[in-house]
């Protein structure tokens, strides 16, 4: 941190602790959601070991690495706009490679500083779309029988580090920072225990991880690019946890005053206040400081500039230029019978019905060419004459279709019709009009999909931005890669190597590819506007289709 931003924090910039030694091999692959043993017997002495790291002279290098996004709540409404905390940058570049960088920052305090409410302002403030908000409170152990029992007696330490899952901590951030799902347990501080649902986080351009031993282990702290400690007073603080506990966990004010004089005050004396020291910024007076925060936001948007998190659609569009069409693609044969539905939807004098009732039949012609890649086993069956018939049945276990809306779920009919039983979910990215930058705003999708084959579906793909997206958000419940299959309409070729190189084993399928798009991202010679021509609505003169503005 500047010294200028320190002074005007009111606080020194603390030094970084020097490197350490890398995590245990194996963390990363351990399953979401693993409950590891509780280790709340162990010796202080040992809990110490792994709290803070001696502080050093030099600064521990920070690692470079990608991300997405979705949380609960799904959005965050502010005076200037609402905060799409759902939604997530394609993070992938021009050669197929992930791009997007997290900046994770740690926030640190006692007990009722006031973290969680700094955090939001620091959201609001910010104003980026991609965010996430982690606490630390999510990450209590499971506790044993006995353990509950001292619980309900206020007899048990919450606030020592003991009393924390730091190994499933340390994963899940590890995981959020590589643009992996994560799966976050729902803790119950009425019962003292994990709740049986779980909620799903993905990773944003700012991760922010809040708890009152955010600095309180090692291998955390390294993943931490910004580490802010709000100082509130003790007694604030008080009567914060007195109102809280009393209103939200149904405790009574004996049992809190209990649990506060035997454990709270002193952990914080022993195991919160002296990690103040690793903090880059010290916030005195919590979210009543706004100049602090206002001083924090600014650096955090000078990182982000630096980091370029902005999707670059103009080198996409040619970067592939001259690039022979990727082996993953495959094009319904142009017959005269496709080339003329083509005429007809791609002619801005065709009637609505006509557009509607052609582009229907393509629909069709694409989904049974698109079946014909599913894997088949052989199979021998019986006919009424008594003989057999060597034959082939689909070797999968079901087929799921995801139409990207709006304009995809115009293709769900055509999927049904040759599908039995299909199964439908759906997927709503939209493109922020400051950015260019699509967004998703809605996922809805059956359970159990990562057993499936998977047809997504969108009618025209630009640059490929909520393509890629979208299989993002496959590949974050688990579908394998080889499983998915994007089909399109209509797919201009920068779409089609956008995808292409990001996701080598998606198979994409269309009717047609044209070679060009223009400085607006719009397919050339294309076939306009599809939703607006299928759904009959009108869009104003300098707006594109959601599927060709966004690129999907």
């Amino acid at each position: 941190m500047a010294t200028a931003l320190a002074l005007a924090l009111s606080a020194a910039a603390a030094p970084q602790p020097p490197p350490t030694e890398e995590a245990p091999p194996g963390l990363d692959e351990r399953e979401d959601g693993v409950e590891s043993e509780a280790r709340c017997e162990a010796s202080s002495a040992e809990s110490l070991d792994r709290l803070l790291p001696s502080v050093g002279t030099g600064r521990s290098p920070r690692k470079r690495t990608t991300s997405q996004c979705k949380s609960e709540p799904p959005l965050l409404r502010t005076s200037k706009r609402t905060i799409y905390t759902a939604g997530r940058p394609p993070w992938y570049n021009e050669h197929g490679t992930q791009s997007k960088e997290a900046f994770v920052i740690g926030l640190g305090g006692g007990s009722a500083s006031g973290k969680t409410t700094v955090a939001r302002m620091i959201i609001e403030a910010l104003d980026v779309p991609w965010v996430v908000l982690l606490s630390m409170d999510s990450f209590y152990k499971v506790l044993t029988k006995q353990q509950q029992e001292q619980a309900a007696n206020n007899d048990f330490n919450f606030d020592h580090p003991d009393a924390f899952d730091f190994d499933l901590i340390v994963c899940t951030l590890k995981k959020l920072k590589q643009g992996k799902s994560v799966k976050i347990p729902i803790y119950d501080f009425t019962t003292h225990s994990r709740k049986k649902d779980w909620k799903t986080l993905y990773g944003a351009n700012v991760i922010i991880f809040e708890g009152i031993m955010a600095f309180a282990d090692k291998q955390l702290l390294e993943l931490l690019d910004m580490k802010i400690f709000v100082d509130t007073d003790s007694d604030i603080r008080l009567v914060r946890r007195l109102r809280r506990d009393i209103s939200e966990r149904g405790r009574d004010i004996e049992g809190v005053i209990k649990q506060y004089n035997k454990f709270v005050k002193p952990a914080f004396d022993q195991y919160i206040q002296p990690t103040m020291r690793l903090a880059d910024i010290v916030v005195p007076r919590g979210s009543g400081n706004t100049v602090a925060i206002d001083l924090i936001v600014q650096h955090v948007h000078s990182q982000l500039e630096e980091r370029k998190l902005r999707w670059d659609m103009a080198a996409l569009a040619s970067a592939h230029q001259c690039h022979p069409l990727p082996r993953t693609l495959s094009v319904l044969k142009s017959t005269p019978q496709v080339r003329g539905m083509h005429t007809i939807i791609r002619d801005k004098e065709t009637s609505r019905d006509e557009f509607i009732f052609y582009s229907k039949r393509l629909m069709r012609l694409l989904i049974e060419h698109a079946l014909s890649f599913l894997p088949f086993q052989g199979c021998t069956v019986q006919t009424p004459q008594g003989q057999d018939y060597e034959g082939k049945t689909y070797a999968g276990k079901q087929i799921t279709g995801v139409s990207i809306l709006r304009a995809g779920e115009t293709m769900e009919p055509a999927l049904r019709a040759v599908c039995k039983d299909v199964r439908i979910g759906t997927i709503l990215i939209q493109t922020n009009q400051l950015t260019g930058e699509p967004e998703l705003h809605y996922l809805r999708l059956p359970k159990d999909i990562s057993q499936d084959h998977v047809i997504l579906m969108d009618c025209t793909v630009s640059t490929g931005a909520a393509a890629m997206m979208a299989v993002r958000v496959l590949l974050d419940h688990d579908v394998p890669e080889d499983k998915i299959f994007l089909l399109s309409l209509l797919m201009a070729e920068m779409g089609v190597h956008s995808v292409a190189y990001a996701f080598p084993r998606v198979k994409i399928i269309t009717t047609a590819v044209d070679k060009k798009v223009n400085d607006l991202f719009r397919i050339i010679p294309g076939i306009g506007n599809f939703g607006d021509r299928y759904f009959g609505t009108d869009a104003p003169p300098d707006w594109s289709d959601e599927e060709e503005l966004v690129g999907t």
